[in-house]
């Protein structure tokens, strides 16, 4: 069975929600979504990529159970400043405003795919330095 590269599962995800978010419909006036059902699975989806690349990186799923959010932020906070940053940021604006909250606004769920890709690119980075390591 061939390993999946976690980075590239991790883009996959993003594309996958960008064709969920497409099923809401947009208004330009109001600058607004239609559909939080949309929203929320777009957002769920984003941060189950960003996910993705940060076990990757962190290597944190050692154990028994699912790691806290907050386990999350110690090991990225102990790699990399800029990482616990964009953990913080996206926790929230995916997980929390647009998962859980549906927020229907565009610069909101524009934000989440903005720090699900930054994410992504650091763990990037972050990634063969780890293989190497």
């Amino acid at each position: 069975m061939e390993k999946i590269n976690p980075i590239e599962e991790a883009r996959r995800y993003v594309a996958n929600a960008e064709e969920i978010i497409k099923k809401s419909t947009y208004d330009p006036e109001t600058k607004l979504y239609k559909d939080k059902k949309y929203i929320r699975i777009a957002g769920d989806t984003l941060w189950k990529g960003c996910l993705i690349a940060l076990d990757a990186v962190l290597q944190i799923r050692k154990g028994k159970g699912r790691p806290s959010i907050e386990k999350y932020k110690e090991a990225a906070g102990k790699r990399d400043r800029t990482l616990l940053k964009f953990v913080n940021a996206g926790y929230e604006t995916m997980h929390l405003v647009m998962g859980y909250d549906g927020s229907k606004v565009k610069k909101v769920c524009d934000a989440g795919f903005e720090v699900a890709n930054d994410i992504i690119d650091l763990c990037a980075i972050l990634y063969p330095k780890q293989m190497s390591a």
